[in-house]
């Protein structure tokens, strides 16, 4: 909802040039204290804030002048209980941690893609807990959220099914929905996992090290899949010292990655599955002066990868692209809202930039 600013008054109207010297309402200001200071009746202010036909310009204007001087902000909440399409202008988006950059970049462009619509977007984090998805979810929909974007972080969504009943448009990202029959918008984690080991191989290295996130989390997996996969379809047999997961911090995946590359028969190569586990690997690379020697492929990006000696090879996904389709998906469904339930699949690719196409050592 908009207003238009118009700030003069008009000659000869005396009640509201008494209304302008009253004394400023204390709290928020409400539509009674918009009427006393415009000097007009409260279903007039209730007309103009919610846009009805019948208002002359001139007191149009009068109304909206006394909403600036009082800081007059509209109960969207209330104004969405008496609209018909009972519509809050505002969207509800739960992701793993706006702090991190992919995380964030989603936010963004969800952001923009609900700005061009006028409508607002609400985010908050999971830190992958399940029970506090679906708290969140819960949140979100009390306070009347038009649809959700989540990023899923439990094994079942089947909890959904009573707002998806009800018509809310869900949206999930980066990872499917279990459980229940919604529209996903992800990267194709398997296939690129399995390119980014393919990568590792073809430069003659059979040692590579796993290293990822939570174990319940669907893109794991998928991406744990895919390098299984690989290593199996070029013959060669996984240590299972050099797989590990629910590595859930950056300090988790240093510890992890300095006993594999202080073992014995260490790796000469990491697929690293997530970016903050690769922030991880790349500081233990560093703290052993192994980083020009242990070849390392991220999935995932993160700022400053392109810096490094040699920059990271990554597999980078498209986030911006993930955000803003999951927004017009939402908006999509709020238009028709029988839509089928589609995956949008968003394609990632293998970026060279050195640390993967570091060889093994020749006497591998």
């Amino acid at each position: 909802m908009r207003y238009s600013m118009h700030m003069g008054f008009h000659d000869g109207d005396a009640s509201q040039r008494e209304a302008g010297a009253r004394g400023a309402v204390k709290g928020r200001a409400t539509m009674r204290d918009v009427a006393k200071r415009a000097g007009v009746s409260l279903k007039t202010v209730s007309r103009v804030v919610n846009e009805e036909p019948g208002v002359s310009a001139a007191t149009i204007a009068i109304v909206t002048a006394a909403m600036d001087e009082l800081s007059f902000q509209r109960d969207l909440l209330a104004g969405s209980l008496r609209r018909q399409d009972r519509r809050s202008d505002s969207i509800g988006l739960i992701v793993a941690g706006v702090d991190n950059p992919f995380d964030a970049i989603i936010h963004r462009a969800a952001e923009d893609a609900a700005a061009a619509n006028h409508v607002a977007v609400f985010a908050a984090s999971t830190n992958e807990e399940i029970e506090r998805e679906r708290s969140l979810v819960r949140a979100f929909t009390s306070r009347r959220v038009d649809g959700l974007i989540i990023m899923p972080c439990g094994r079942d969504q089947s909890y959904l099914e009573p707002e998806l009943t009800a018509g809310t448009p869900i949206i999930m990202v980066d990872r499917p929905p279990v459980g229940v029959a919604a529209d996903c918008v992800i990267s194709d984690h398997q296939n690129a996992a399995k390119l980014a080991v393919e990568h590792l191989l073809a430069a003659g290295h059979t040692r590579i090290a796993f290293l990822g996130d939570l174990s319940h989390i669907a893109s794991l997996q998928a991406r744990k899949d895919g390098y299984l996969e690989a290593m199996q379809a070029a013959g060669v047999t996984v240590d299972p010292e050099l797989m590990a997961i629910d590595n859930h911090s950056e300090n988790a995946a240093l510890g992890t990655a300095l006993r594999m590359i202080s073992s014995a028969h260490p790796p000469t190569a990491i697929f690293s599955a997530q970016n903050r586990v690769t922030q991880g690997v790349v500081r233990a690379l560093y703290e052993r002066n192994v980083h020009k020697k242990i070849a390392l492929v991220s999935f995932d990006d993160f700022p400053l990868a392109d810096m490094l000696n040699p920059a990271v090879t990554v597999v980078a996904q498209d986030p911006y692209t993930i955000g803003r389709l999951a927004a017009e998906r939402v908006f999509e469904r709020l238009e028709n809202p029988k839509l089928p339930v589609k995956t949008i699949t968003v394609p990632a690719r293998l970026v060279r930039r050195g640390s993967g196409e570091i060889p093994p050592p020749a006497d591998e």
